[in-house]
């Protein structure tokens, strides 16, 4: 059997947590950060998002709101280093489970092909009152050649 031997900085390295900053003009777009959550982390080649809502004023449709909240993970996927292109893993959190086609013809826009594994759970409810919807992904960082 083969031994690997690692050393414990480069071990640390691996699993440092990185904690993406946020672009003014992005703040403003997304609205304030809060002071007890990070927009994303990153760990190695991940990048965890927060889950993000629609922002304020979006069309109230489900279709209208997924676009939203997309939009949203979009800005904070690119402002962490990566693309929607590279997402591995969404959540999405439905207050009503008959959103689910509306939300899926939103959906698809963003993923036409190949899009990221998903979760989809339905709810009693979302901290922000009329959201119908939240969203979180998970992506790989690109890898450069």
């Amino acid at each position: 059997m083969r031994r690997f031997v690692v050393s414990l900085a480069r071990l640390l390295s691996l699993f440092a947590l990185v904690s993406v900053p946020v672009a003014a003009q992005a703040r403003e777009a997304l609205g304030a950060p809060s002071p007890i959550l990070s927009q994303a982390i990153r760990v190695g080649n991940m990048v965890y998002a927060a889950g993000q809502l629609p922002s304020r004023g979006a069309d109230s449709t489900i279709q209208g709101q997924t676009r939203s909240t997309l939009a949203n993970v979009k800005r904070v996927l690119e402002m962490a280093g990566t693309t929607m292109e590279h997402a591995v893993k969404c959540t999405v959190f439905l207050i009503d489970g008959a959103d689910y086609a509306g939300m899926n013809e939103a959906y698809r826009e963003f993923w036409p092909v190949a899009p990221p594994a998903r979760t989809t759970v339905v709810v009693k409810a979302l901290v922000v009152p009329g959201a119908k919807l939240e969203i979180e992904c998970n992506a790989a960082m690109p890898v450069k050649p």
